[in-house]
């Protein structure tokens, strides 16, 4: 089994940054939301259109939202609630107003499929979903299926006086209540106060079912509070209580950009909420002029702006933060980020199951160092073999976790759960990684996308850093290919920038002068676009999966 060794990061660690955090430092992530509230009431709370809201109007509306929730919906302690909307002022009013009813979240993807949504309300049992009103159709398909009982409807311009064009609600879904009439009538209706403890529910957090149907991981309100102080103890001499402005790009039903969040409400910050940050130029103009301190995304996120030609137009004088998450970073992206803003991205590593950062890079490194930082305080992470044996120093292995973070497991779901942990109580991720100078974990590949070429592993991550080094290349994926000769091959998707000329020839030639033999991709695909998910992960099952990559 697992042994522990010294911890290799703590000397790393910036002057005065704790080696441990209180993760009962809120009793629950209401008390988070109330402390903010008592402190910075009429302090701007969130940005969406144009239309700004403080602390105590969301106060009132998530209150409303529990009342209504407790008198008409029938919502009780435990119950769970399922949220499916974009980065509107409808996700933090109806998210508070879940929790402030003592209710579990249950995170949806408004893009989900009919099977995807069926799976995750059954499994979860919600009987109440607020949903946005684009996605009804969904819903309408297999509403039938589930146990849901009540349906309210989400508008993107509720919570704004705003005229919005929005999709029409499905007629199959006749009984549903919409929104602004839910915080009409819960204003006259009362509240009772759930009191609520760090080993309550909050969320309930669904994988992204790479392997299959997606399982359900149960957040404690303890994980999320330990999680927001994990980050504020990395980045404290950055915030500075009731001035900072965060840029809500991420999708807040991503554990990333929900935790982000929950930690700037924490010390009265402003979040800019951005609906479909797809729309680069809808985007850049909603962050241009609002002198944000805080962005997060993934490497395709920050790619796509600077492609944008109106990224030049952005106000970086007051950006103090930039985190890159979700998905590795690639040099050269952070790169141009620095030439432009004079920040480098700052990378760090978690997933959906601790909350979920695990590893960040402190303040105090100023380069990009092609790691995925230090590991949190209060968190020990050790690297084993297929035998949970702790490798060797400087050995990669399965990054395993433990922490007040890392949740309480998946739910109703023993066979999962026993998979997950060692017999230690060590959260199995699935990635491989390996500690490097300092203590700095480096993120290898996901065990699952390893590439066996002529009996070597080759892993991805490798590959396609080296291939976006290129000139011309935008952005690429590399997974394998069966092989009569090697057992598989490397094919790389790529993408290229608009007015470039390069071949495969001069992209495996550029690999050639970096990469061992067996590493060199042997086929390069040059496409229009690559397949990401809903938050910017370039998805390589998708191209493996495709009939026409066989």
């Amino acid at each position: 089994m697992e042994k522990r060794t010294k911890k290799p990061w703590l000397d790393s660690y910036d002057a005065g940054m704790p080696v441990e955090i209180d993760a009962n430092a809120y009793a629950s992530i209401v008390h988070v939301f109330e402390y903010a509230v008592e402190r910075y009431p009429e302090m701007p709370a969130f940005e969406c259109f144009g239309v700004v809201k403080s602390y105590s109007e969301i106060e009132q509306e998530s209150r409303a939202v529990a009342a209504w929730l407790q008198n008409c919906g029938g919502i009780k302690r435990g119950d769970r609630v399922a949220l499916m909307c974009p980065n509107t002022f409808a996700f933090p009013t109806a998210m508070l107003g879940i929790l402030r009813a003592g209710a579990v979240q249950v995170n949806v993807n408004p893009l989900y499929t009919s099977r995807e949504l069926g799976h995750q309300l059954n499994d979860s049992g919600a009987e109440t979903i607020i949903i946005f009103g684009g996605s009804t159709p969904v819903l309408a398909e297999i509403i039938g299926e589930t146990p849901l009982k009540s349906v309210i409807v989400v508008d993107v311009a509720d919570g704004t006086d705003l005229a919005i064009p929005t999709p029409d609600v499905d007629p199959r879904l006749s009984g549903a209540v919409r929104f602004a009439n839910l915080l009409r009538e819960g204003r006259s209706l009362p509240f009772k106060r759930v009191e609520l403890n760090g080993d309550d529910t909050v969320f309930f957090q669904y994988t992204g079912g790479t392997t299959g149907l997606s399982k359900g991981a149960v957040l404690s309100h303890r994980n999320l509070v330990a999680n927001i102080e994990q980050y504020k103890a990395f980045m404290l001499s950055a915030i500075e209580p009731g001035k900072e402005i965060v840029v809500l790009a991420l999708p807040l039903y991503h554990i990333f950009g929900l935790m982000l969040m929950l930690s700037y409400i924490s010390v009265g910050a402003k979040g800019l909420m951005v609906p479909n940050p797809r729309d680069m130029g809808e985007f850049l103009g909603t962050i241009k002029d609002s002198r944000f301190s805080v962005m997060a995304g993934v490497n395709t996120l920050f790619t796509g702006m600077m492609l944008h030609p109106e990224f030049g137009a952005v106000d970086f004088s007051n950006l103090k933060i930039t985190i890159g998450g979700g998905a590795p970073v690639v040099r050269e992206t952070s790169e141009k980020w620095h030439g432009f803003t004079g920040q480098h991205i700052r990378e760090g590593y978690g997933l959906s199951e601790t909350s979920p950062v695990l590893c960040l890079n402190p303040l105090s490194v100023k380069e990009f160092t092609e790691t995925c930082g230090l590991t949190v305080a209060s968190t020990d992470i050790i690297l084993v073999d297929a035998e949970n044996n702790e490798v060797a120093d400087r050995e990669p292995g399965e990054i395993c976790a433990r922490g007040p973070q890392v949740m309480k497991g998946y739910w109703n779901n023993a066979k999962a759960n026993a998979k997950a942990f060692t017999a230690s109580g060590y959260f199995k991720t699935g990635d491989i990684g390996v500690f490097v100078d300092g203590g700095f974990l480096k993120i290898v590949d996901r065990i699952k996308d390893m590439v066996i070429v002529s009996g070597f592993n080759v892993f991805p991550n490798e590959i396609e850093a080296t291939v976006a080094s290129c000139p011309g290349i935008v952005e690429c994926a590399c997974i394998g290919v069966p092989d009569k000769k090697t057992g598989e091959a490397l094919r790389v998707f790529a993408v290229k920038e608009s007015n470039s000329t390069v071949t495969g020839d001069e992209v495996i030639t550029h690999c050639r002068e970096t990469l061992t033999g067996y590493k060199t991709p042997r086929q390069i695909v040059f496409v229009s676009e690559l397949p990401k998910s809903n938050v910017g992960k370039i998805l390589r099952r998708e191209l493996r999966d495709d009939e026409n990559t066989t």
